[in-house]
């Protein structure tokens, strides 16, 4: 089992920044896929950025070229810098965790909130 815990969520002006930070715990040898996903109201879930555990990026075409995916493995943390934020960014955001045998952890959410 893996424990997922986000933290970095607030309220920005629309330009502003922000970065989430999701710290792992438990079995974190087993993650093979770390991402972060992201729920606004009365939308489905959508994939935002993920990292395989070799570093391997990928991105969601809203967020590309603002948003950076990275990890910290001596602190069994991913990160998510929120650059150049805007209106249709506001949701909540979830971090991911998919080990070898594709199970999925998640956190419990953390809310982004921007301000036009």
């Amino acid at each position: 089992q893996v424990q997922l815990v986000e933290s970095g969520g607030g309220l920005v002006q629309a330009g502003g920044s922000l970065r989430l930070s999701c710290a792992a715990s438990g079995s974190i040898f087993s993650i093979a896929f770390s991402a972060w996903y992201r729920q606004a109201p009365g939308k489905q879930r959508e994939l935002v950025a993920g990292i395989t555990s070799g570093g391997r990026t990928n991105y969601a075409d809203s967020v590309k070229g603002r948003f950076t995916i990275s990890r910290n493995n001596a602190k069994n943390t991913v990160y998510l810098q929120m650059n150049n934020l805007n209106a249709e960014d506001t949701a909540v955001y979830y971090c991911n965790a998919r080990n070898t045998r594709s199970y999925d952890s998640w956190g419990q959410g953390t809310q982004v909130t921007v301000s036009s």
